[in-house]
């Protein structure tokens, strides 16, 4: 019961540090920063962060279905066509 304690004080006493750094960030830093806190706070970006590195070789058909996917010149909409489609 006493470590509960011990361990709420010092995440209050860590939680102050923080909201006292963010006052101190230069305003041309703060979209960096949200997008940094935003991810920490997230469960399932914490889930990416965390998974461990996907280290298993790529095949030799997953090789030539990717280069495919890459030279398809008929998929997908250009950036021009959506332009176009909005008047931009």
């Amino acid at each position: 019961m006493i470590e509960d304690m011990e361990e709420l004080l010092a995440s209050e006493a860590e939680r102050k540090e923080l909201h006292a750094l963010v006052d101190h960030i230069a305003a041309s830093d703060l979209a960096a920063a949200r997008k940094i806190l935003r991810a920490l706070a997230d469960p399932v970006w914490q889930s990416i962060l965390n998974a461990p590195f996907d280290d298993e070789p790529e095949t030799e058909e997953e090789r030539t279905e990717a280069e495919a996917a890459r030279n398809e010149k008929s998929s997908g909409t250009s950036h021009e066509e959506v332009l176009r489609e909005f008047d931009a």
